[in-house]
Order: C-alpha cells, then sequence, then structure tokens
C-alpha cells in the first residue's frame, strides 16, 4: 500500500471530499502543485480549474474550483475553496455559454472594471471547460 496522507476538500457550501490520498494536483497562484505525503508546508492562492486527486489505492477523482487556498501541513492537506464541485456535476452546457457571453463582453467593453469582470468570467468558463476535458481523458 502507498503512503497516504488525508485530505479535506471544503467549499462555502460543503465539504465535498474527505478522506486519505497519495496525491493531489492543484493549479497554484505561481504554476502546477503536485503534493504527496512528506510534502513541506505550503500556503498558496488556487486559481479556477481542476483539481485532480488520487485517492489511496490508486482510484482517482476530479474536483473543478473556482478558486480558494490550499494549506499542506505534515499530515493533512486542507483545500479551501470559493465553489468545489465534482467534475461530471459541471455544466458543460453553461460554461460554453458563459464563455460566449465573456467574449463578448470583452470584446465591447466600455471600462476598465467591466474588463476585469469579463476578464474573470472567462477564465473561470475556461477552467469549467478544462476540468470536463481532463475528466473525459480520464474515462478513456
Amino acid at each position: 500500500m502507498a503512503i497516504s496522507v488525508h485530505c479535506d476538500v471544503v467549499s462555502a457550501e460543503t465539504k465535498i471530499y474527505s478522506g486519505l490520498v497519495e496525491m493531489l494536483i492543484a493549479a497554484g497562484s505561481e504554476g502546477d502543485l503536485g503534493i504527496a505525503p512528506g510534502h513541506a508546508p505550503l500556503l498558496t492562492q488556487l486559481k479556477p480549474g481542476p483539481i485532480r486527486i488520487v485517492k489511496q489505492g490508486g482510484e482517482e477523482e476530479i474536483l473543478y474550483v473556482s478558486g480558494g487556498y490550499l494549506e499542506v501541513q505534515p499530515n493533512l492537506i486542507t483545500l479551501l475553496a470559493d465553489t468545489a464541485i465534482r467534475a461530471k456535476d459541471v455544466d458543460e452546457a453553461a460554461a460554453i455559454e458563459a464563455q460566449k457571453d465573456a467574449e463578448k463582453a470583452l470584446a465591447n467593453q466600455t471600462g476598465e472594471f467591466e474588463y476585469v469582470r469579463a476578464a474573470a468570467e472567462l477564465a473561470e468558463a475556461v477552467a469549467q471547460l478544462r476540468t470536463i476535458q481532463q475528466l473525459r481523458n480520464k474515462m478513456r
């Protein structure tokens, strides 16, 4: 049996995952992170995107987070997300529509605030679609 560490993934609404993991892969503010048992303590901001959890025994689960923070301690990984949902529950049609709307808003923006808001909405929609694609690749 591989070495594992306890991991909690919590959003503002609910605890979405709690259990032993062999590895967690996430998009941190400075790039992708692979967290395994024995990782150095760490606190980082997360970008919107997929989170890949390799559970004890090798089974994988993919989640989508809209941002948040990842804390790594010697015996615990804690991911605090603004929004976290299982990849299979991401609404692809809504994400595609949000992407189109954000691209239109970026093309027609009139002020700095609207540009920043549209850019954030576009990044979130693209991250949701990337999560769906990662789930599809895993199922192959």
